[in-house]
């Protein structure tokens, strides 16, 4: 039986840099924002679908979606937040459980949905178990003021859009603590599939 491990955190928490390490132990995984960079490229259903609700003012001179036009408009409004997720999230849900059963398919005995808002859009029904990248929030806010370049109050926006880190890691089956070094996460990582007997 294969298991299925959903893999979340919060932004700016080390979630991508956790998605890395399954590499080292050769797991599979699948990337939900990388599937919803697909699912909105020119020609797909998603993409034709927000362009008509959003307008042309989103489009890129070269047809693809501009995503700092489209985040600006929809991180200001919480309705228009709602259209988005309503067109994009089926579309993206639909190309990761095609992904996920494809590779158990194949035989793989773990394979990894690494979803940002797994419990916020109520996923987890689609794994097994979940872990959840955990980071204090001081580290969280400075390391996303780094990374994108946002002020305080943009970070803190963007914090707060999401369930906070502290919750994510009570519902979770298993935590890593993502505040020390790059080893100390993997070697936590290790322990958990170990404990799940993947490894």
């Amino acid at each position: 039986m294969a298991i299925v491990i959903g893999l979340t955190g919060s932004i700016a928490s080390g979630k991508s840099t956790v998605s890395l390490m399954f590499d080292e132990f050769n797991i599979p995984v699948i990337d939900a924002d990388k599937i919803s960079r697909e699912v909105v490229e020119p020609g797909e259903e998603a993409y034709e679908k927000i362009v008509a609700t959003f307008g042309e003012s989103i489009v890129r001179e070269d047809g693809k979606l501009d995503r700092k036009e489209l985040g600006a408009i929809v991180f200001e409004n919480e309705e228009k937040r709602k259209q988005l997720n309503e067109i994009v999230h089926p579309a993206v849900r639909k190309s990761m459980l095609e992904k996920r059963d494809a590779l158990i398919e194949q035989g793989e005995k773990c394979v990894v949905l690494d979803i940002p808002l797994l419990f916020e859009s109520k996923l987890t029904h689609f794994v097994n178990k979940t872990i959840v990248v955990y980071v204090d929030e001081d580290v969280q806010l400075k390391r996303l003021m780094e990374r994108d370049g946002y002020n305080e109050k943009e970070a803190m926006q963007r914090i707060q859009s999401q369930i906070p880190v502290k919750e994510k890691a009570n519902l979770a089956d298993e935590v890593i603590n993502n505040n020390g070094t790059k080893f100390e996460t993997l070697e936590q990582l290790d322990q958990i599939l170990r404990k799940w007997n993947v490894l």
